[in-house]
């Protein structure tokens, strides 16, 4: 419910703003792109989603550079601010948000523990990446993950 408070509030600003979304998403598999699409009349604002689960995916659609995944990894802060980027550029939106994480329950370690996950946001000019610890089931990380993607997106859009 929260989530879709959210989207709402999202869609109330871009249509005011005449602003358009783009979205990179790892561990929420499109779940981004599905909430903003469960309201009617998304098409005025939002663009598309490239859901780039896996390296060589992030890689080859996106263009995150081999060295930036090799030397920080997928789930990276360095990683995500190169998915918001490439979403702008790859849709030609005026804002873009990408999330990279580890939803679990498994792929975790002590450095990148399940539900971490980093959310980007961007408009080209400034970009801000946030670094998030989830706690719950798989299900529950995604959602929080969406939420918080949402919450962002919201706040660069209310600056411009």
């Amino acid at each position: 419910m929260q989530t879709f408070t959210e989207v709402q509030k999202f869609a109330a600003i871009a249509t005011e703003k005449h602003l358009t979304v783009s979205a990179a998403e790892s561990c929420t598999g499109g779940l981004i792109g599905s909430a903003l699409t469960a309201l009617p009349g998304a098409s005025a604002f939002f663009l598309g989603s490239a859901v780039t689960y896996s390296n060589e995916s992030k890689e080859k659609i996106l263009g995150v550079p081999r060295g930036i995944l090799f030397a920080y990894g997928a789930v990276s802060k360095q990683t995500a601010a190169c998915m918001s980027k490439a979403a702008l550029e790859l849709y030609g939106s005026d804002l873009a948000v990408a999330v990279t994480g580890i939803a679990g329950p498994a792929g975790g370690s002590f450095e990148k523990p399940v539900g971490l996950v980093y959310i980007s946001v961007t408009d080209g000019t400034k970009t801000v990446t946030k670094k998030f610890i989830f706690n719950g089931n798989r299900s529950e990380v995604r959602v929080q993950t969406v939420f918080s993607a949402m919450r962002m997106l919201n706040e660069l859009a209310e600056s411009l």
